[in-house]
């Protein structure tokens, strides 16, 4: 059994298509009131874990349980605690939205009262208000994304998986769907995340695994992963070539990675005060002026070309 801490729990989970093994030993945890990103590039076994999680998917092997309910026995259980919005829009195009609110709500068992009010309450939250007598078909995707998400809380579910839930969104509407998911976190809802982005994984979750290849390959906190890359850079750039080949000869050994195309020089660095200061320094003593300076601090990226020795097939997510 679950403990009472663990809301969502994986044990030795295995799933294979053929002789395609598209899970490979999963273990997973999500405890109460928390939110977990499972973070990997595409066919690592995201999508799948949630399909099972979620019933809508047998699997070969393992212990499955979602708010104590195994999930091969007890599938209805399991459906009355969770919502489930997918990598794309589930809306029927030719309703409103207030109208895929309601439908929702009665097919929950709701009365149409409490379907009614509940829709209502959703539409403010979600900011659709002024578009709820619409066509679903009209809406934005960033629209349609808040609508499938206010779909699949009609029923207050106090667990909720989200799979890639930004998917092809601008990145002002995927902000803005941040805050809708930091909203639920707020209120103690359990969520478990899939994601491509490095940085939403980076932004929401309390904790991360990464799965590579049907595998986990790391688990921790954002913090806890990118300690295990290494050390701060000091990244350098100079104004040309002859100031470029001045630094580096000041520089010597620490230099760790050099970019002669834009006269840019990496270093590793302990403490950040102290070494950049005595870089500085030295620098300044052989009237190498610099351009431009930053501390590059690990990121969820590094972690991954670390762990598994190739870039990331994540996406960033991008800058307005």
């Amino acid at each position: 059994m679950a403990t009472a801490e663990a809301v969502i729990q994986i044990k030795w989970l295995t799933k294979a298509y053929g002789k395609n093994e598209v899970l490979r030993g999963i273990d997973i945890q999500v405890e109460r009131g928390t939110m977990l990103a499972l973070l990997g590039p595409n066919g690592a076994g995201k999508t799948t874990t949630v399909r099972i999680l979620s019933t809508l998917l047998d699997f070969d092997g393992g212990d499955v349980r979602v708010a104590g309910h195994d999930v091969k026995r007890e599938a209805d259980k399991v459906r009355r605690v969770i919502g489930l919005t997918g990598q794309s829009a589930a809306l029927d195009e030719l309703l409103t939205g207030r109208e895929n609110l309601i439908m929702m709500g009665r097919l929950y068992r709701l009365t149409k009262a409490s379907a009614t009010a509940r829709a209502k309450e959703l539409l403010e939250q979600f900011d659709l208000v002024k578009a709820a007598d619409r066509p679903a078909k009209t809406y934005s995707g960033g629209m349609r994304r808040r609508l499938d998400l206010a779909v699949s809380l009609i029923a207050s579910p106090p667990i909720i998986f989200l799979d890639e839930p930004t998917t092809g969104l601008d990145p002002r509407s995927r902000l803005a769907m941040w805050e809708i998911i930091k909203r639920l976190m707020a209120n103690g809802t359990t969520i478990l995340l899939t994601t491509q982005y490095l940085e939403e994984a980076d932004q929401l979750a309390d904790q991360i695994v990464v799965i590579d290849g049907g595998k986990v390959i790391a688990k921790g906190t954002a913090a806890e992963l990118k300690s295990k890359v290494g050390k701060d850079r000091l990244e350098l750039t100079f104004k040309d070539a002859a100031t470029y080949k001045s630094a580096q000869d000041v520089l010597g050994k620490s230099v760790v990675d050099a970019n002669e195309k834009e006269y840019a020089l990496s270093l590793v660095i302990n403490d950040t005060n102290k070494d950049v200061k005595n870089i500085l320094e030295a620098l300044d003593n052989a009237k190498a002026t610099i351009t431009a300076m930053a501390v590059h601090k690990p990121t969820l990226d590094d972690v991954f070309l670390s762990l598994t020795g190739k870039q990331a097939k994540i996406e960033k997510v991008e800058a307005k």
